[in-house]
């Protein structure tokens, strides 16, 4: 399960500081370093909701292997990709996979473990497994392109998909399939994907098209039209894949509104900050992703103690900490186009990396668990690992939209950081006037969460304060109640 949710997580850091040596070597225009980011991004969002109800109907080992089989097959077509149009659709392919992965994978280490001070402890490994990923992410990937050309990136998934899959296939026992399990909703499915993916094309590729031409005012016409029948479509069917009340709950509101942000200036960073350095500074992938390492690195480690911080000083604090370094951090970014070198701004990636995880992910989840009806809590951190997922989109096509590039470099970075670090520090504000003092936290004792089958916790044991879980995609692993 660890390796299956390594190569997932890998795939998430390793891919940005590669971007100058694929366009190098396959072309694309000015958005396609954008597209191979957003394509991965888009597909994991969008299935994510349904990969739990795919579990329960069809069996969580079947789709689990197929997933991660499906996912080292999709990294096969990267590396095989003749040009940037295949290279796209591959990503796109993987992003596919990664939803079922990811979600089934925590569900299943969950389910392992009846004592609960085990499955917390089962569940820290997990997570540590997705935090050890992104950190050597940005390193791995600049020592790969460096030596062994981009391709090699994509090889690699190839053993380690092999090991997951085999392994998979002889430890884990085959589960009935569950009689009771909530239906896909396939049409809500079909808009929501409709609706996400041409309003993620037109903000792309707006610039470049035109905003008034007829196949972008076509496409967002489409996108609203899509989106606005899912709003409707979700009020209507008895089992919708986002139930409308839980939206109605001011701290799952919160919540949902926080992931999105937290992501949004991230993956900003990083498409701009890899153009930029190897681009304009002309500093090669290893460089690059030694830069980054102080971001990831200290987002692993913030993820780990997160838990351990919400339990001394309650969620609202926690959040409102997180979201102010997000935005102090995206602010000081501002500082790189002014020529100060590394040591000018590798306190701001420092800052960033420790306020993603602070602000966002679990954290976000445990603010809202006290508030959302029992049997909506699944679906909570389904929704909000949605929003996670979608804030990351966006993040790409803003600074493509703010920052455009010419001739190789980008220009006028800073306007994306500010606008970044001004939607940080109104998430901050929000927090701390929506969600209540103290919540979160209670006298030594804190509620673990068994992720369901599409890794959304439910209520569990009770159990000590123990280590917080990681990764920036992370779906779920233990909530706080309130007082």
């Amino acid at each position: 399960m660890c390796a299956a949710t390594f190569l997932v997580y890998l795939d998430t850091s390793i891919t940005p500081v590669a971007l100058p040596a694929i366009r190098a070597d396959v072309g694309g225009g000015a958005t396609a370093g954008q597209w191979l980011l957003d394509a991965y991004t888009l597909a994991f969002a969008c299935l994510l909701l349904t990969a739990g109800s795919l579990g329960d109907r069809l069996g969580r080992r079947n789709v689990l292997c197929l997933g991660v089989a499906g996912f080292t097959v999709a990294s096969a077509g990267c590396a095989l990709a003749p040009d940037v149009g295949a290279l796209i659709t591959a990503r796109a392919a993987q992003g596919v996979f990664a939803a079922a992965v990811v979600p089934l994978s925590l569900a299943v280490t969950s389910g392992l473990f009846d004592e609960a001070r085990q499955r917390a402890r089962a569940i820290g490994i997990w997570g540590g497994t997705s935090g050890v990923a992104l950190a050597l992410g940005p390193l791995l990937g600049g020592l790969l392109v460096q030596s062994a050309g981009w391709r090699s990136m994509f090889w690699i998934n190839i053993p380690i998909g092999l090991v997951a899959l085999a392994g998979l296939l002889v430890t884990m026992p085959a589960a009935p399939r569950s009689g009771g399990a909530r239906r896909v909703d396939v049409l809500g499915q079909l808009l929501f994907v409709g609706g996400g993916g041409a309003l993620t094309f037109v903000s792309i590729e707006g610039r470049d098209r035109g905003w008034l031409s007829w196949p972008i005012l076509g496409l967002l016409a489409v996108g609203v039209v899509a989106l606005v029948l899912f709003g409707w479509w979700e009020t209507r069917t008895p089992e919708p894949m986002l139930p409308p009340e839980l939206l109605r709950v001011p701290t799952a509101a919160v919540a949902c509104t926080v992931n999105f942000l937290g992501l949004l200036g991230l993956y900003a960073v990083l498409f701009l900050l890899t153009t930029y350095l190897q681009g304009t500074l002309g500093l090669s992938a290893l460089q690059t992703g030694l830069r980054f390492l102080t971001l990831f690195g200290t987002l692993a480690v913030a993820a780990v103690f997160a838990s351990s911080v919400v339990a001394r000083w309650g969620t609202r604090r926690t959040m409102v900490t997180g979201l102010v370094c997000v935005a102090v951090g995206l602010a000081g970014l501002v500082l790189v186009e002014t020529g100060v070198g590394y040591p000018g701004y590798a306190w701001a990636l420092l800052l960033l990396g420790a306020g993603v995880p602070l602000s966002s992910g679990v954290v976000a989840l445990q603010a809202m668990m006290g508030d959302v009806p029992p049997g909506l809590a699944g679906t909570a951190s389904g929704t909000v690992n949605t929003f996670r997922q979608f804030g990351a989109v966006l993040g790409v096509a803003l600074a493509g939209l703010l920052s455009p590039e010419r001739d190789g470099t980008v220009h006028s970075m800073h306007l994306t950081f500010v606008v970044a670090a001004v939607a940080a520090g109104l998430a901050a504000v929000l927090t701390a006037v929506v969600l209540p003092k103290g919540s979160a936290r209670r006298k030594g004792v804190t509620a673990a969460a068994r992720p369901a089958s599409d890794g959304r916790p439910v209520e569990a044991d009770r159990v000590g304060d123990g280590h917080g879980t990681g990764g920036h995609d992370q779906v779920g692993d233990r909530a706080h109640t309130r007082d």
